[in-house]
């Protein structure tokens, strides 16, 4: 998986893509945290459903944060952390771990799918500069084969 990364800069497509993904993911960790407090409130313990509606919005406030920081080559470290905690998540909340499931693939998808979609911008950018076919161009392994 060459498009899989885990520090470093994206391409304009990726970045995009992630922050798209960890957007979906903040609204998913909130409705989580909402899920936990009430929950454990009808369960009577109203002090640590509090705790957890707390801990879960901030939790959806730093998957704003990634998402904003995508552009950073430390963007893509934090969206790892953020999958991370995601998962953790699934300790309070059984479900979450379908959750995290889910946004994992859809950011590991999005990590491998952008990259190629990057890659064969810049192909035709640089085509397009250089007057030669986009589809003529060599892959980085030398194969000359079209990206896809």
């Amino acid at each position: 998986m060459r498009g899989l990364v885990f520090h470093g800069i994206t391409g304009k497509f990726t970045y995009r893509m992630l922050a798209t993904v960890l957007a979906g993911q903040s609204v998913c960790l909130f409705l989580g945290a909402l899920v936990a407090r009430a929950v454990t409130a009808s369960g009577g313990g109203e002090g640590r459903g509090t705790t957890y509606l707390v801990v879960g919005c901030g939790l959806a406030v730093l998957c704003v944060l990634a998402a904003g920081s995508m552009r950073r080559p430390w963007g893509v470290t934090f969206g790892w952390v953020i999958q991370g905690l995601t998962l953790l998540s699934a300790l309070v909340v059984p479900m979450m771990f379908f959750v995290w499931l889910i946004f994992l693939a859809l950011w590991v998808g999005c990590l491998v799918q952008g990259d190629k979609v990057d890659r064969l911008d810049a192909r035709r950018a640089a085509a397009a500069a250089g007057g030669d076919e986009p589809s003529r161009a060599a892959e980085p392994d030398g194969s000359g084969r079209p990206i896809g």
